[in-house]
């Protein structure tokens, strides 16, 4: 109990200041964040299903002209690991993501056998990282999620390596199963970029030391735990594999660009997309000096800033200039737009720096490495060289877009090597005149970079990409003062920075000379990190951005065209061009061709880039949507009703094969979707077809429900009919009179059928077969996995060891 009560007490500590930081969740508020309204806004009609029927529908029409829920929360069977994680993270969102950053690099601090009081000092560094903290305040919870797990899957790989098998095997799968769990594949690849990097530095060592069995024994162990892993979370992975090759990650069908230019064979995203989000070189430098490129997009400098005082002075009403400084685009780096930093913090880079003299090993080694590696492929396509080699030829890199996200690895990587750092300068064993040479040379490579940015500050024009817009609106002399803002942004927070330089190498100076106890030196640290990452932090995220629950719960309020347009109790679709494919307001109310994601549906994203960007409104009338959101004369939106949408079923006259997806788009351009349909015959078998369509033929809609569609026909002719519904080929069944029926895709997107004469009832149910069959191997996992851990902790507890997880 004395050994665990220090680890208990600093857990509540966390809670404490995890509640604390986010003290709104206390009133019941919840914190803003422009993602979650946007998903919240597609998950509507998924929920609300859920909560009428308590089933799980797996496909929503709400949001891109219908598509799987796989990725917008979907509940699967047999899901225990999803529900150990909800009991891990018990507090309030976003308290829950803070405490989680907490406690898992505690864990791995102290497998790393540093001591638990400067473990948890670099706990706080971590969890307060700013770009963790604002990934938060912006929605990325996904990806905060992923990243809080990060720390306990490196705890169980050490602990493997160090033969404490059975420890680390169970950690490592328990961690790998949670990590797969917050499905954000992009940063468990980066995780995996790093731990490559880690196997790399062992097997080298194994080398060295002759030790190769005892190295593929413990790599044996953790591929094992891994596929454990994997098979608890075998639903969520064969779900998402299945979407991702229907979705914008997928491969293209079409060979041509939208001008008719070849298109670039490519499995994976165009690489300009890719690279969009590239980290300037030296905007690298934020890491250590917060706002040197200004910090955000929308700073808020408020009164403080040259702006306000200019337009107070050009006369500008108070609130109106006040309302401009709070939201000042004071960001002038390359990037299309960033929420702010992604600072480390300059007594965390300090320590990190003293770490490079003082720490040696493996450690050292594999930390560095995933620092260098990460800060290197953030640049993206400012350093092409290595980031067109990893999109080219590294398995699955040109899956994911914003490679400047890949700096998670080293805002990992930097705080624990720099408390690594710390312990051995705290290490009496350490020789004193080691540790002034550490002291002493780190302080001058740090305050060099501060005099050279100083000095240089007059070869920067702090001009930014969006400056010459603003000055279209605003004029030449406000731009001017922005500027002005910026360099004052610049020089206060070198400054800033180079005051904690001087207040981390007196602490470490006066411990050295024996006037700083231990105590007292990692206390030292412990307020400067929370001054220096939680001041930055608390400019980008506070208790400004929460609001009242219902504003979370309900973010969309019912317009008066949506009121207007909701009259309609017939099923059709809605589309909104001031949002086209990239909001989901309209998702909330109605059935909208529209959405927000990261992977888009790739037919229908196709259809608009070829299509409906050229003002083809067959393409809308086949996809049945019957209102456009347009604006008026005056600005006013009001309900377009679009007569001729297609409906939600019909027969046509003539069904043309053709032979390639090109030629299926091509056909597009001038097709007449109510009389004809084409589909490429080299998927889908068929020649060309005339049908006699009678004039008293029909199809029509009788029961909706997400995954579920009936309609009853009556033709008095063979006929083939189209639907205006998203054809994808897993899961969707159709039939006619209860008797399963083939469908196929036509129109590049929708699905078309073979109806006999007479009068039939036509049903799609979407059961997809992906959840039954990666059910039961999650549950097969989960029953492994518990096996396994009660097993564990037999033989730790027969052998001594203790089994930490």
């Amino acid at each position: 109990m004395k050994k665990l009560l220090p680890h208990a007490i600093i857990v509540l500590v966390f809670i404490v200041i995890s509640v604390g930081y986010f003290t709104p969740v206390l009133q019941g508020k919840k914190i803003f964040q422009s993602d979650i309204v946007w998903f919240n806004g597609m998950a509507k009609e998924q929920r609300d299903f859920i909560k009428k029927t308590g089933e799980e529908p797996y496909w929503t029409n709400s949001a891109f002209g219908g598509m799987p829920t796989y990725q917008l929360g979907a509940n699967y069977p047999h899901d225990y690991i999803k529900k150990l994680d909800r009991i891990i993270r018990f507090l309030p969102r976003p308290a829950d993501y803070l405490f989680l950053y907490f406690i898992g690099f505690y864990i791995l601090l102290l497998v790393l056998k540093i001591d638990y009081k400067l473990a948890f000092l670099g706990a706080l560094a971590f969890g307060f990282s700013t770009y963790l903290i604002i990934i938060i305040g912006v929605g990325h919870n996904a990806k905060a999620h992923a990243i809080g797990y990060f720390p306990i899957i490196l705890a169980g790989i050490l602990l493997a390596f160090r033969q404490k098998y059975i420890t680390g095997f169970l950690l490592t799968a328990f961690g790998m199963a949670l990590e797969i769990s917050a499905n954000h594949i992009q940063m468990t690849y980066y995780l995996m970029l790093l731990v490559l990097a880690m196997g790399v530095v062992y097997a080298i060592e194994a080398v060295k030391e002759k030790e190769i069995p005892r190295f593929l024994k413990t790599c044996g162990i953790l591929v094992v735990a891994v596929v454990l892993a994997v098979l608890t979370n075998a639903t969520n992975l064969m779900a998402t594999k299945e979407y991702a090759a229907w979705s914008t990650r997928g491969t293209s069908e079409l060979t041509i660009n939208p001008d008719g230019s070849p298109k670039k064979d490519t499995d994976g995203l165009d690489k300009e997309y890719i690279t969009q989000y590239s980290y300037g070189i030296l905007e690298t430098l934020d890491l250590f000096v917060p706002r040197l490129f200004g910090g955000s997009n929308h700073e808020n400098l408020g009164e403080k800033s040259k702006t306000y005082d200019f337009l107070l002075k050009q006369g500008v009403p108070r609130v109106q200039a006040l309302d401009f400084a709070e939201s000042l685009p004071s960001y002038w780096g390359k990037q299309p737009g960033v929420a702010g930093p992604a600072y480390i913090g300059a007594v965390i880079l300090f320590l990190f720096v003293m770490a490079l003299f003082l720490v040696k090993g493996k450690a050292k080694r594999w930390l560095l490495a995933g620092v260098l590696l990460s800060l290197l492929l953030s640049w993206g396509k400012n350093f092409s060289l290595l980031t067109d080699l990893m999109i080219d030829y590294f398995p699955m890199y040109n899956k994911f877009r914003a490679v400047s996200s890949i700096q998670v690895i080293l805002e990992l990587c930097i705080p624990v090597l720099a408390i690594l750092g710390l312990a051995r300068f705290l290490d009496t064993s350490v020789p004193e005149a080691q540790k002034e040479r550490a002291l002493k040379w780190t302080a001058i490579i740090t305050l060099g970079v501060v005099v050279l940015l100083f000095l240089g500050r007059g070869t920067f024009d702090f001009i930014g990409d969006r400056d010459e817009m603003i000055r279209q609106y605003y004029g030449n002399e406000i731009v001017d003062m922005i500027r002005a803002d910026r360099k004052a942004m610049y020089g206060s927070d070198l400054l800033r920075t180079l005051i904690f330089i001087a207040l981390s190498a007196g602490v470490l100076w006066f411990y050295l000379k024996g006037r700083l106890k231990y105590m007292y030196a990692v206390a030292g640290f412990t307020a400067l990190v929370l001054f220096d990452l939680g001041g930055v932090a608390k400019r980008y995220v506070n208790k400004d951005d929460f609001v009242q629950a219902k504003a979370m719960d309900v973010p969309f309020q019912a317009t008066p065209v949506d009121k207007e347009i909701l009259k309609d109790t017939t099923y059709y679709r809605v589309y909104e061009p001031s949002q086209g494919l990239n909001g989901s307001r309209a998702s909330y109310f109605h059935h909208s061709v529209g959405g927000y994601h990261a992977a888009k549906p790739g037919k229908l994203q196709e259809l608009f880039q070829y299509q409906v960007v050229r003002n083809n409104m067959e393409v809308l009338n086949m996809l049945n949507v019957k209102y456009i959101i347009q604006k008026d004369n005056e600005g006013k939106l009001y309900p377009a009703r679009n007569p001729d949408a297609a409906g939600n079923a019909w027969f046509v006259k003539k069904l043309t094969p053709v032979n390639n997806a090109d030629a299926e788009m091509n056909a597009l351009d001038s097709l007449n979707i109510k009389n004809e349909a084409v589909f490429d015959h080299s998927k889908f078998k068929g020649g060309n077809a005339v049908y006699d369509l009678s004039p008293g033929a029909s199809i029509s809609l009788v029961e909706y429900k997400p995954n579920f569609l009936k309609y009853v026909s009556d033709n008095p002719n063979d006929g083939l009919a189209v639907f205006s519904e998203m054809y994808y080929p897993h899961g969707w069944k159709a039939m006619i009179d209860g008797k399963e029926v083939p469908f196929f895709r036509v129109n590049y997107t929708l699905r078309g059928m073979q109806v006999p004469a007479g009068k039939h009832t036509i049903e799609f149910r979407f059961k997809p077969e992906v959840v039954e069959k990666g059910s039961t191997i999650a549950l097969a996992g989960n029953i492994i996995l518990g096996l396994l851990l009660l097993g564990g902790i037999f033989l730790g507890k027969k052998r001594g060891e203790k089994v930490r997880g």
